[in-house]
């Protein structure tokens, strides 16, 4: 049994140990960082799971971006990691659902993420060759999810970082 809460500062250095554990360490060098330095998180979304004594067993992060000329607001998903203790236990799914859930809740539109299309297609997600993610991501990677009905229709071009997204839910 695991009790999902929202990430507060106390749990920092521990999901940022997990997420070197699952994604080795270096991993900020990856693209998708590039959208999250000096950006902060959307606190509201970020959740940690933990056991019944306390142990983190998993986390997820989102980050408020931009996508082309219009500046359609949009949520960056990740990163989520399960221990690798705990994996296979359909956590991760856990942590992808409540934390999309909320996303819908709190008035967002759209989300995309960098990953695998075959696993992430369960949660609805799909690839986006209209959306240009910093180089050197391969676009097969690159997918997104309408977490509103035709919330990416028309929506195409550059993705960039977003540091103030407090009246972005509703563009």
């Amino acid at each position: 049994m695991y009790t999902i809460t929202q990430e507060t500062d106390l749990d920092y250095w521990e999901v940022e140990a997990l997420f070197d554990l699952s994604f080795a360490p270096g991993r900020e060098a990856l693209s998708s960082y590039q959208l999250r330095f000096d950006v902060p998180k959307v606190a509201e979304l970020c959740m940690v799971a933990r056991d019944n004594l306390g142990v983190l067993a998993g986390a997820i992060r989102y980050w408020p971006i931009r996508i082309g000329l219009d500046k359609y607001s949009s949520l960056l998903l990740g990163p989520i990691a399960v221990h690798p203790t705990r994996q296979g236990e359909g956590l991760g799914a856990v942590l992808m659902q409540e934390s999309l859930e909320k996303a819908v809740d709190l008035g967002w539109e759209r989300c995309i993420l960098v990953g695998d299309a075959p696993y992430y297609a369960r949660f609805g997600f799909e690839i986006a060759p209209e959306l240009a993610f910093p180089p050197p991501t391969n676009p097969d990677r690159v997918l997104r999810k309408e977490l509103k009905a035709h919330a990416f229709s028309g929506v195409t071009g550059d993705i960039s970082a977003e540091t103030v997204y407090s009246n972005l839910k509703k563009a």
